[in-house]
């Protein structure tokens, strides 16, 4: 699938597609290439995925994507809700595990418990899990507000300490939750949440950005030509030596001709 267009702002390449199916195919395409590239020289890799419906087409052609060798993949999600049931639809592990990990035979996922009694101490789990080794792919979106997993503008940290955080999530990026149809109201949407933080995305060999659809236009926009700081949490990958940011027309409305 060839990109209509194609920008580089600083170290960050961005792709335009025609549409949001050609989007999904073409970075599935190159997420897959680069997995087999890599266990040509690695026995096994770890992978951070991002929960979000902007996600959908990647993740639903990766998971055709039968050649792959799923079995020497560890996988991660990036961030969960605190407080929701285990069960609940809305959970970032239940939606991947809908689109992707029920769908491969994938070695191992390490999920984040949204139940769990003590989040302080899940956070340290979770930490330590990604700390074991370096991670070598993260696909991730950004979030009307410019967010990068739960990294909301008001807590984002280029230089957080940790790897893992418990986060308050500000009200847009909350209401992109009910505008995604996630939930039925803003009160229904739980307020805090467990995220891995920006020193893991930039400490990540690759990048794969994922950004769809006209609501994101904005964050587009800014991540590319705003200034690199929290107030745009994602203009951060300009500065990522390997990322690479798939758009469609809509995202994109907002870049010069």
């Amino acid at each position: 699938m060839q990109a209509i267009k194609k920008y580089k702002v600083d170290r960050l390449n961005a792709n335009v597609y025609g549409s949001r199916t050609d989007l999904g195919v073409a970075a599935a395409s190159a997420v897959g290439h680069k997995i087999r590239e890599m266990l040509n020289s690695k026995n096994e890799l770890r992978i951070i995925f991002a929960a979000a419906p902007s996600q959908v087409e990647l993740l639903e052609n990766l998971s055709n994507h039968i050649d792959l060798d799923w079995a020497a993949i560890t996988a991660f999600h990036m961030d969960e809700y605190i407080g929701l049931s285990k069960n609940a639809p809305q959970g970032f592990g239940n939606f991947l595990r809908k689109y992707l990990f029920d769908r491969v035979p994938i070695k191992t996922v390490h999920f984040i418990d949204p139940e769990a009694a003590d989040p302080e101490m899940e956070c340290r789990r979770y930490a330590g899990l990604i700390a074991e080794a370096p991670i070598d792919i993260i696909c991730l979106g950004i979030g009307e507000n410019g967010h990068i997993a739960f990294n909301d503008p008001p807590v984002a940290d280029f230089n957080d300490p940790v790897n893992v955080k418990i986060v308050s999530l500000d009200r847009a990026c909350r209401q992109q939750q009910v505008n995604d149809g996630c939930f039925k109201t803003l009160e229904d949407v739980p307020s805090e949440a467990v995220t891995i933080t920006i020193p893991v995305f930039m400490a990540a060999t690759f990048l794969f950005v994922v950004v769809p659809g006209p609501t994101k236009a904005d964050a587009v926009f800014r991540t590319l030509h705003g200034p690199i700081d929290t107030s745009c949490p994602a203009s951060i990958l300009r500065r990522h030596i390997q990322a690479v940011l798939y758009l469609d027309r809509d995202s994109s409305r907002r870049l010069p001709a």
